[in-house]
């Protein structure tokens, strides 16, 4: 294959970025949360500070080893002391970003420490480089590449603020404005104009880490309208960062051509990491942009997963334009170059796909175990601060452990799911109990985490619906949630499960007629039976 050069080369000064790749059509947009958004609520919750609290003091692995990775990191001591600018400068003549870039790391890994440890010493040197950084900026600034500064240390930033939100001393209101004022602004004037050039011209990470932050900024600064923006451009907009541009091209197998493998699988991984913070970011707020477009980012997420492991991919050819007039270009193979990229991207996508959702993603799982634990700012050398790491301590969550939704089952497993009182018959998928044996993945309950939930090979949950039991994808709706959750009890045989809705309290799954209804319980041993299901491998 020839060398492509840089398309940031071709525009260097200036421009960059157009149309002439072949534009997907776009899907019905649905709605965002409406409710008041959450804090903490970035990447993450007040709820996943608990669970690596819990687990680091239990001494519970991969946690620890996670946090051992955290400790080691020289920017998460306590005397750290900032570097603020007035301007920064990313490309150029008198570049210094990575100061920027490296204070934020210090920041977030001295906040974790806080957080997980409640060491105050910590807390005092997070939030002594926001104020420091909030006091001196004044505008980033370079050729091109200052809108990735913008948008990569803008949501870097925002997830700090958030944490930090409250803290005493935390000067939020300055904070925000420095966000609102230097940040926002770039992040805003890329997705709108890419800087004046052909809407193809620029990759994928242009666009995610502008819309990362600007979604990161909405959820700091308690304004919708900027996350309802982050949302609509991630499922609807022209650029190569809106999904149906990032994977571009479905092959068999669950895979999806990421627009960026033909390229670098540096640049390819890259692109990978930001779209998942944006989508974690986004789930935190009620939203599920994982799931959009029928999982179309663990499409495109397994594919670079896979071909990172060693492993042969499809590729389709791929065109766009360049510059400011759309000079075609095209590649014709997935490249090599950087291939088996250790980003500390993988952690957050197989925990959200693999064990928050239950579904079967062999890539991202062993790229996740591979790189573990994951480490952050300045544990991969040089200036690679893309990415805010350490997500085995952050995102790990328990799988295959008895308890993990509740204690009777085991999650992140699969089972069927057969009749006590009618041996050899099975929940199937048809809403029925028969002798085909449908195998479900067991995960915590979407609307409870004391509950269960239940997922078949295709990513649709097991739920009830007029009180009747069927199988439907997730539309993300709060009542869908409710409806696909249920606590298990102690069925009638050794080893045997009762479902009860969570949302319909006394109200059980049972078979009658063979038919799986969601149904009020009876005090009659038929009915207790009847509702019993025993799981097996």
């Amino acid at each position: 294959m020839t060398t492509q050069p840089s398309r940031r080369s071709l525009l260097k000064a200036a421009v960059t970025m157009g149309a002439g790749a072949a534009v997907l059509p776009a899907l019905p947009a649905a709605p965002s949360s409406a409710a008041a958004l959450k804090h903490p609520g970035l990447l993450h919750t007040q709820q996943d500070f608990d669970r690596m609290r819990a687990q680091v003091n239990a001494g519970a692995q991969p946690w620890k080893a996670g946090w051992d990775k955290l400790v080691a990191n020289g920017r998460s001591k306590s005397t750290w002391k900032p570097r603020p600018l007035e301007t920064v400068v990313r490309g150029g003549t008198g570049a210094n970003h990575v100061q920027l870039a490296i204070d934020v790391a210090a920041a977030y890994q001295n906040a974790l420490r806080w957080k997980v440890s409640g060491e105050k010493a910590h807390g005092d040197a997070a939030r002594d480089t926001l104020n420091a950084w909030s006091a001196a900026l004044k505008a980033v600034t370079g050729n091109a590449d200052r809108f990735l500064a913008a948008g990569i240390q803008g949501w870097q930033l925002a997830n700090v603020g958030e944490i930090m939100r409250g803290y005493p001393g935390f000067d939020l209101d300055r904070f925000k404005k420095m966000m609102l004022t230097v940040f926002y602004p770039l992040n805003n004037q890329f997705l709108k104009g890419h800087n004046d050039a052909c809407i193809t011209n620029y990759w994928a990470n242009w666009d995610l880490c502008a819309m990362a932050s600007i979604l990161a900024i909405g959820v700091l600064c308690d304004d919708q309208a900027k996350v309802d923006q982050a949302v609509e451009y991630f499922k609807h907009g022209k650029g190569n960062g809106a999904i149906m541009n990032a994977v571009p091209f479905l092959h068999p197998g669950g895979l999806g051509q990421w627009q960026e493998s033909g390229r670098d699988q540096g640049h390819a991984s890259l692109g990978i990491g930001l779209m998942g913070v944006l989508c974690e970011m986004a789930w935190n707020q009620g939203i599920d942009l994982y799931g959009y477009a029928d999982n179309r980012f663990m499409k495109g997420a397994q594919y670079v997963a896979k071909y990172n492991l060693g492993e042969t991919v499809p590729f389709t050819t791929y065109k766009w334009g360049t510059g400011q007039n759309c000079a075609p270009r095209e590649q014709t193979e997935v490249s090599a170059a950087g291939r088996g990229a250790s980003d500390p991207i993988w952690a957050v996508l197989y925990n959200h796909y693999g064990v928050r959702r239950g579904l079967a993603v062999p890539y991202l799982e062993a790229y996740s175990k591979r790189l573990a634990p994951e480490g952050g700012g300045g544990d991969y050398g040089g200036a690679k601060y893309d990415h805010l790491g350490f997500g085995t301590l952050t995102f790990t969550r328990a799988t295959a452990t008895a308890g993990g939704g509740g204690g009777l089952l085991p999650t992140g497993v699969s089972r069927t799911f057969e009749s006590v009182n009618q041996p050899k018959a099975y929940i199937q998928a048809t809403g029925r109990i028969g002798a085909t044996a449908l195998t479900l993945r067991i995960v915590p309950g979407l609307s409870d985490a004391k509950g269960y939930s239940f997922v078949d090979s295709e990513g649709r949950y097991l739920r009830h619906k007029d009180f009747l039991v069927r199988f439907d994808t997730n539309d993300g709706t709060a009542l869908f949630k409710r409806d696909a959750t249920f606590h298990a009890r102690q069925g009638t045989a050794d080893g045997s499960v009762r479902l009860e809705s969570v949302n319909y309290p006394g109200r059980f799954i049972r078979h009658r007629d063979n038919v799986l209804r969601l149904d009020k319980a009876e005090d009659t041993t038929l009915f207790r039976t009847d509702s019993s299901f025993r799981p097996a491998t």
